[in-house]
């Protein structure tokens, strides 16, 4: 099981990385662009979704295309929620409680990677090796 902490120290590894507090709860920006948050039960959400929200930790991010959200939500659907809202696709809701801290942090890059500009994908790239 992983938790906002988690997603933190993975945040805390990604140059230009910038944890906020939202009406909604925690999200992260690279250079102004959202790439992670703490997602909320809004009333734009669909009733089902909106129950799971409001009564456990679901995290979404940002990812390169909605041909990859709908293979994860197909593979997990347990873990991958259905969409959330119509606003900011392509990006993935998951339930904290059912990902593992790998898989978490895969998402987490990958959405940072999404965002981030090209010279702090090169720098974070240089310093993993």
């Amino acid at each position: 099981m992983a938790t906002l902490d988690d997603l933190r120290t993975t945040a805390s590894t990604l140059p230009g990385s910038e944890e906020r507090a939202t009406t909604g709860g925690a999200a992260w920006f690279v250079r102004n662009k959202l790439y992670a948050w703490e997602c909320h039960p809004w009333p734009s959400t669909p009733e089902p979704v909106r129950a799971i929200i409001a009564s456990e930790l679901v995290v979404g991010v940002k990812i390169a295309d909605a041909i990859d959200a709908l293979a994860l939500r197909e593979m997990e659907p347990r873990v991958f929620l259905p969409a959330t809202t119509p606003w900011g696709e392509p990006k993935i809701a998951f339930r904290m409680a059912d990902i593992d801290v790998d898989h978490l942090a895969e998402l987490v890059i990958e959405a940072w990677r999404v965002q981030a500009p090209n010279y702090l994908r090169r720098e974070y790239d240089e310093s993993v090796g």
